[in-house]
């Protein structure tokens, strides 16, 4: 059971811990806002990713393997929604010693990985190839998505404090735009991966 668990969450903090739309976006909103005002916008990435679980567990995959349109249109909603974020993030304003006053929301975080396509593959493959020998079925799934979600938390509070330990260069407005921009940019890059 140890060596399961070791493994199970060895690939979720690969596989949600590699640089991917939400990764992303926690750093920059904590370089942009900091840790503290990044709070929000990380639960509700957090209450996302519970959505996205549950989703991949109760069965998505088999409704887009029936139905693939409905697979692509949410991919397609998911990317432009991601986008949307980048763009803020991109765009936010810069204001010398103090952060914008507008930080993405609980609602923003909550969407963006509602929507994001790679966090349901990542599920779906650890819940296909990493799911803990637990006799009932249905704990298994449950201890499973547990440990992926206690992973991703612990991962993505690191990305967002990563994001503010890069704060301080965003007291020069060229290296924060410049810094903003990579980021957004590299969002939108693992969407396209990810669509692709």
């Amino acid at each position: 059971m140890i060596e399961a668990l070791l493994s199970l969450i060895t690939a979720t903090a690969l596989l949600l811990g590699s640089p991917g739309p939400a990764p992303l976006a926690l750093a920059a909103i904590g370089a942009t806002y900091g840790v503290r005002k990044g709070l929000s916008f990380l639960i509700g990435i957090l209450a996302g990713l519970a959505c996205a679980i549950v989703g991949a567990v109760v069965g998505l995959s088999a409704l887009f393997i029936a139905f693939p349109t409905v697979k692509f249109a949410c991919q397609l909603i998911g990317g432009a929604y991601i986008v949307y974020i980048a763009f803020k993030i991109a765009s936010a304003p810069i204001v010398e010693n103090a952060a914008p006053q507008n930080p993405p929301t609980f609602n923003d975080g909550f969407i963006l990985n509602l929507l994001n396509p790679k966090a349901y593959a990542a599920f779906l493959a650890i819940f296909s190839q990493f799911l803990l020998p637990i006799t009932s079925e249905i704990t298994a799934y449950v201890a499973t998505g547990l440990v992926c979600w206690l992973v991703a938390m612990i991962v993505d509070v690191i990305w967002l404090g990563f994001g503010a330990l890069l704060k301080p260069i965003f007291a020069h407005p060229q290296q924060a735009r410049f810094i903003r921009i990579v980021f957004a940019l590299l969002m939108v890059s693992a969407v396209v991966f990810a669509l692709l």
